[in-house]
């Protein structure tokens, strides 16, 4: 599924509650800081190829479920996020501007807490 893809740089200010965020991933949306990015629109591409993997409740269920566990684990709200699986898989491959259309189905699962 190709994102659609939204600049809004008073949105993504608005969700920057921990640290600033550059785009965030609603599905079936992309909104981000500068469209001008290709680098972040392919990190937040991974995220559309997660959320239609996981049926949408499920990419929050995991999110969350992570983001808590790192959270308790690491004691920083920002290494809780680093250690979120879905993050990392979508910063590691987000040089490969196409990785969201090769990807193996649940990748995310090669990634620990």
């Amino acid at each position: 599924m190709r994102p659609i893809v939204i600049e809004s740089p008073t949105f993504c200010s608005l969700v920057s509650w921990f640290f600033e965020v550059g785009g965030i991933t609603l599905f079936p949306f992309i909104i981000v800081r500068n469209k001008d990015n290709p680098v972040m629109i392919s990190h937040e591409s991974t995220h559309i190829a997660q959320y239609s993997e996981l049926y949408v409740i499920g990419f929050f269920f995991i999110y969350l479920k992570d983001w808590f566990t790192g959270l308790i684990k690491y004691r920083s709200f920002v290494k809780a996020y680093e250690q979120i699986r879905l993050e990392q898989e979508a910063y590691n491959n987000q040089y490969d501007l196409n990785w969201y259309l090769k990807r193996p189905k649940n990748n995310w699962k090669n990634y620990k807490v």
